[in-house]
């Protein structure tokens, strides 16, 4: 169980948190935006790393006119008083779509905005017509409402890269206006990235697959209609996407079929995603349904149901993954689904190495839930905060080396460190008994620990001294690390500055600024 310190920094939601004088202080409570913090000692002085800094609302220039592909419908003025020109996007893109950094200029999403046509599983659709968005760095794009999002086809790409000083924001009409709240969640749709890379969810002879053949599985994303994603390349390249933040997304279509803040469907290891942040969605954080691409450095705070969430045969591994939910909601931290069965291919296979789980204490809530038997790994990371650390449904079989069907067995766990009101769930499917030897069959792990994290997810005392499991052996995707969790310690900036609400140094997530032409 969480010592009682911990669990009251979690369960604030207004207050200012007491932090050791270790560099911490810089680091706010996610969903509360910036909290003022007692300063450092001047003995241990806390660096000051790069982050941006808000503009004043100067008026700048205002553009008269917006790039192609986009439509002027005058300007808008942001909660600061900065007066913007807004291009706004609508319909389906095809050909180049540049959006650039033009300074006083914000753009905007007018309903389903697709990113090419659909190309098909195989890419033989006849005149798919691909298209190409990129989106340069400081570039902010809102949504007035659930059924405004952005939606990248198969055979279509997206480049939105920013910088770790000038990020690329997705977020809402209402976070434009300064309306947006600790608990605001929901206030648009989000991103949907669709590719061609293997998924699980299509049964042979079924109206996705009739002709019984694997190589152009497929199937509809969910919060849409008519949008399709999966295929036979693995190394499928959907774009890339670095350091962007989605704020405020998540739209119910209806019951159990809902857009994300982030959904990538069938998108393949050719694909960048990288320093992305999700906050405040009223769904899950990012989901996948099946593909292969990897992902490093994501951040996932306030979300309303699961920060992350993985189904339909994903097969990729992930390092440096930060969730921490906010006291007014949040569900599991990684919820895993393999619900096709067992024996369908390709069997989900997610793999996860520095990872911090935080919790906000809420009745039922799971670090981890996983589901119809699918395979996974965690490595080096902690999971505190919750009701239940771990909760595994429905058991999985050992097979032989050379069955075809991938099985990896139960769960595995290398320097993992619990520290929950329940460490392992005690349910009539999979008992905590068996989920125990799981986990105490893996190396240096700790079941019953007592959390000394600091500002949320900083590493104190007993997560720095767990031994650290060499990820490297497992994939060269993975980089090597001497610690567990997210960030080594305060003065890990790996999330810093391009982040909105998660260190004090860096913007509010209830606040906006724009670039200032100059």
């Amino acid at each position: 169980m969480m010592n009682a310190r911990f669990r009251s920094v979690l369960l604030a939601t207004a207050a200012a948190v007491t932090v050791t004088a270790c560099g911490a202080d810089d680091v706010a409570s996610p969903g509360e935006g910036v909290i003022v913090l007692p300063a450092p000692t001047p003995a241990a002085p806390a660096p000051t790393p790069p982050g941006p800094t808000p503009t004043p609302p100067t008026g700048g220039v205002v553009p008269d006119t917006c790039p192609d592909n986009t439509a002027n419908i005058g300007t808008i003025t942001l909660a600061n008083g900065t007066e913007a020109r807004n291009c706004q996007l609508s319909g389906r893109l095809t050909g180049n779509t540049l959006l650039p950094n033009a300074g006083n200029t914000i753009y905007s999403l007018s309903g389903r905005v697709d990113v090419g046509e659909d190309a098909g599983a195989d890419g033989t659709v006849a005149n798919p017509n691909p298209a190409v968005l990129t989106i340069e760095p400081g570039v902010v794009i809102f949504g007035s409402s659930g059924a405004d999002f952005l939606l990248v086809n198969r055979g279509s790409q997206i480049f939105a890269n920013g910088t770790a000083t000038s990020p690329i924001i997705f977020t809402s009409a209402q976070n434009v206006a300064g309306t947006a709240g600790v608990d605001s969640i929901g206030d648009w749709g989000g991103l949907v990235i669709l590719g061609q890379a293997p998924i699980s969810e299509c049964s042979e002879g079924g109206p996705n697959n009739p002709d019984g053949d694997r190589t152009d599985c497929q199937a509809p994303i969910e919060g849409t209609t008519g949008a399709f994603y999966g295929g036979n390349d693995p190394v499928d390249n959907s774009g890339s996407l670095t350091f962007v933040q989605v704020r405020y997304p998540g739209f119910a279509i209806t019951s159990g079929n809902e857009l994300n803040g982030i959904s990538l469907g069938g998108v393949g290891s050719g694909t960048r995603f990288e320093n992305v942040q999700v906050h405040n969605s009223s769904d899950d954080g990012i989901e996948w349904f099946g593909g292969s691409v990897n992902g490093r450095n994501l951040a996932l705070s306030g979300n309303d149901d699961d920060s992350i969430d993985t189904d339909v045969g994903f097969r990729a591994f992930l390092q440096y993954v930060l969730v921490a939910q906010r006291a007014g909601g949040g569900d599991q931290g990684w919820e895993s689904d393999s619900e096709t069965g067992q024996d369908i291919l390709p069997r989900q296979f997610t793999q996860i190495s520095n990872f911090t789980f935080v919790g906000n204490g809420g009745s039922g809530d799971k670090g981890v839930q996983v589901r119809g038997g699918a395979d996974g790994s965690l490595f080096n990371g902690t999971i505190a905060g919750f009701d239940i650390c771990i909760d595994i449904d429905e058991a999985e079989t050992v097979r032989d080396a050379d069955d075809s069907i991938q099985e990896a067995g139960p769960i595995r766990y290398d320097s993992v460190f619990l520290s929950c009101t329940t460490a392992f769930d005690d349910d009539s499917d999979v008992g905590a008994a068996a989920t125990r030897a799981s986990f105490d069959a893996g190396t240096n792990n700790t079941a019953d620990g007592t959390s000394t994290l600091s500002a949320i997810f900083i590493n104190g005392a007993n997560e720095t001294a767990v031994p650290v499991f060499d990820v490297t052996a497992i994939d060269d995707y993975f980089e090597a690390v001497d610690y567990i969790g997210a960030v080594r310690d305060a003065n890990d900036t790996r999330f810093q500055g391009w982040t909105c609400g998660l260190y004090s140094t860096d913007q509010s997530c209830t606040d906006l600024t724009i670039t200032i032409a100059s």
